[in-house]
């Protein structure tokens, strides 16, 4: 396929620009669905009682993979892909791929349960990352040369460059309500219960040990 080819597809007598999909894609297709399977992940750690089994340390293992993802959709959300960019993308995916079989390794070691549906949820918050990155990477393919080159030639290969033109005020509103109702209030709760669990269990293991050693005496 040529390169003219590849800029356009038709499909019923409408041209449409491949770049132009990919990006509205991105933006309005996986972004918006990545939040349905980490609000569906966090109730099944609801259900399943998260804070009297694996409790805060695996809720702060969801903490540390949420922001693994989150810094380079942060990032990318503001700026322009280049070299420092995808180098980002590329570190975070790769530590959030070891930190989820960090998590689920932490959960099939305990007492809770993870349930086939459970891990089927996971299939879909590991791969999304995937998914994403390589939409990014064939859209930004000039960045991707240039990342092998080493950003050779490139003044801006390894700076932050603000997004020219700047995405929409109200998209990024609207993203960062998501996150908030979707992501910080969910498993910020769930923390908080996790936390909550720990004190209460170590208040009172301390009690049955104050107590034994009263009737000791």
């Amino acid at each position: 396929m040529s390169r003219d080819q590849a800029a356009g597809i038709s499909a019923r007598g409408v041209t449409v620009d491949v770049g132009d999909a990919t990006a509205r894609y991105l933006l309005y297709g996986l972004l918006p669905s990545w939040f349905v399977p980490g609000v569906a992940d966090w109730w099944m750690h609801r259900r399943t009682r998260i804070e009297e089994t694996t409790g805060t340390k695996e809720s702060l293992i969801h903490a540390l993979m949420m922001t693994e993802v989150g810094i380079p959709i942060a990032l990318t959300l503001r700026y322009e892909v280049n070299p420092l960019l995808l180098t980002v993308q590329l570190g975070a995916t790769a530590t959030h791929e070891a930190t989820a079989l960090w998590d689920v390794r932490t959960a099939v070691h305990s007492d809770r349960e993870v349930k086939p549906v459970e891990q089927h949820i996971h299939s879909f918050l590991e791969s999304l990352p995937f998914g994403g990155l390589a939409s990014l990477m064939c859209l930004h393919a000039d960045q991707v040369a240039s990342l092998l080159r080493g950003g050779r030639g490139d003044p801006d290969a390894w700076r932050l460059v603000p997004r020219r033109p700047p995405l929409p005020r109200g998209y990024l509103a609207g993203v960062a309500a998501a996150v908030g109702t979707c992501v910080l209030l969910p498993y910020g709760e769930e923390l908080l219960r996790c936390v909550r669990t720990a004190r209460r269990d170590r208040k009172r293991a301390k009690d049955e040990a104050r107590s034994g050693t009263t009737k000791g005496h």
